[in-house]
């Protein structure tokens, strides 16, 4: 069995900027990720408080270096090269890449940030579900950290 060792993540805010939401830029914020030691990684987001379902999942991305600083603006696109590599799936939104926070008005909801460490490059096609993600990376996951951030 293997062991997984734990990885510290952060974001640089507790509160969304609006740059990172649908109230401006949409853009994917920066991750710091210290103690990682890892051939590759993997993100998913959640927002366990969707009242209509479970756990949604605004962003799955994998294959991404093992940085201690993951840059932010990661386009929306199948196959990034820019500005770092990474491949993206399928987010419950329906399409590809992030789709940063968007509560209703007046309502604040968590965004968990998961990060995986990985043992391996996953050889997962650009627009893959979560759950084809999850199937993946079993067996593969080595460390493992998650951060949350607010946003309203």
């Amino acid at each position: 069995m293997t062991t997984i060792t734990s990885i510290i993540v952060t974001l640089d805010f507790l509160e969304f900027p609006n740059s990172y939401t649908c109230k401006g830029e949409d853009r994917t914020p920066a991750l710091n990720i210290k103690n990682l030691n890892a051939t590759s990684v993997a993100i998913m987001v959640f927002n366990p408080f969707i009242k209509s379902c479970c756990s949604f999942t605004p962003w799955i991305v994998w294959n991404l270096p093992p940085l201690s600083r993951i840059p932010e603006g990661i386009p929306k696109e199948p196959q990034v090269t820019y500005p770092v590599q990474a491949v993206q799936g399928r987010n419950d939104y329906g399409t590809i890449g992030y789709q940063g926070p968007c509560p209703p008005e007046g309502e604040m909801h968590r965004y968990q940030f998961r990060v995986y460490g990985l043992d391996t490059m996953l050889d997962l096609p650009a627009g893959s579900t979560k759950d084809e993600l999850i199937q993946a990376m079993k067996g593969h996951v080595v460390q493992y950290g998650e951060t949350v951030a607010l946003a309203r």
